[in-house]
């Protein structure tokens, strides 16, 4: 087996992200449930966008910002995602690469756009996000870079891609690539909504041993099992992946692997400020802790200093040097 050259290439929705405060009724007004990802369409998406206040724009997308994060953590990534052949396809190229992930997707021509995420920020820090997919929701199995995906060690993918056809048969050939090159498979659930959209598709990965590392939020994992009780939810799903991590906010985080349970406390922050990205920097931080090969504690906790920081600014990229953040917490 060759060596991997890349620590995780990660699939999903290549996005750039619009960002701007909101208060609680414009929610109300524009009809939308705080805190969700909704998908929307091109017209709607218009108009929200007129609706919506001064922000912020930048690429993003949740397996994106994962693996941006890793890199601001020292550590080499790649990504595969589409966009169209468009301003914002080149912008979303353009800040990936700067970043140093390695990113050879190619663009797609036609009439479907690159994709966009609306998020509104509410005084509280929740985020209410309204996603029009565009191109970035029609990833075909010809764009799997099956050399890209076999010279990493870690396959990341993100729930929120598994919503056409198309995309779904790309992720699990991508799967099949990770799992015959002898590399590990990490998922994350992404959203509760995504997971009663394919609940039954989940838990066939998560049964057929397909993943080795789970990513989601208490949220998330109860809409998974159907229940309201975390400690049954994880008494469910951890004997049927190698690892299981799961974040409560406030509360901390969770891993279970081999029937140990670690556990971290929150990292504290002054002011919660934008939830956006919060997960996807956690599993960033983890990510990067398993590559440098530290302890599940000392990876969970570097997801949580990876969240804390993401928090408290708008936008879901790091603005602060993580890495110095983590040598002044773990050395």
């Amino acid at each position: 087996m060759t060596a991997p050259v890349l620590d995780v290439v990660a699939i999903g929705n290549a996005l750039v992200d619009v960002i701007a405060q909101a208060d609680e009724a414009f929610l109300v007004t524009e009809n939308l449930d705080k805190g969700s990802m909704q998908l929307i369409d091109g017209a709607r998406a218009v108009d929200l966008y007129s609706k919506m206040g001064p922000g912020i724009e930048a690429s993003g997308g949740s397996a994106a910002n994962t693996v941006a994060g890793m890199a601001s953590l020292g550590r080499k990534c790649g990504f595969i995602g589409q966009v169209a052949d468009d301003q914002l396809g080149g912008v979303f190229t353009h800040d990936i690469r700067s970043i140093g992930v390695t990113f050879t997707t190619a663009p797609m021509t036609g009439n479907e756009p690159t994709g966009r995420c609306l998020i509104l920020v509410t005084p509280d820090g929740q985020r209410t996000m309204n996603t029009s997919l565009g191109v970035a929701n029609y990833l075909l199995e010809t764009a799997i870079d099956r050399a890209l995906i076999e010279s990493a060690a870690v396959l990341y993918l993100e729930g929120y891609l598994w919503d056409l056809p198309e995309s779904r048969a790309s992720m699990k050939a991508a799967i099949g690539v990770a799992k015959a090159a002898g590399r590990k498979v990490a998922f994350t659930l992404s959203d509760a909504f995504c997971i009663a959209r394919h609940r039954a598709d989940f838990k066939a990965l998560i049964a057929n041993r397909e993943i080795d590392i789970l990513f989601c939020n208490e949220a998330e994992i109860l809409s998974l099992v159907e229940g309201d009780d975390f400690d049954a939810a994880i008494a469910t799903v951890a004997p049927q992946v190698p690892m299981l991590v799961v974040t409560r906010s406030e509360q901390g985080a969770t891993a279970v692997t081999g029937g140990v349970v670690t556990h971290v406390p929150a990292a504290q922050i002054a002011h919660v400020v934008d939830t956006t990205g919060a997960g996807d920097l956690f599993a960033a931080g983890f990510l990067a802790g398993q590559a440098e090969g530290r302890s599940v504690h000392g990876s969970l906790t570097m997801g949580a200093i990876g969240a804390a920081e993401v928090i408290s600014h708008y936008g879901p990229r790091p603005e602060t040097d993580l890495k110095a953040l983590v040598a002044a917490q773990l050395g």
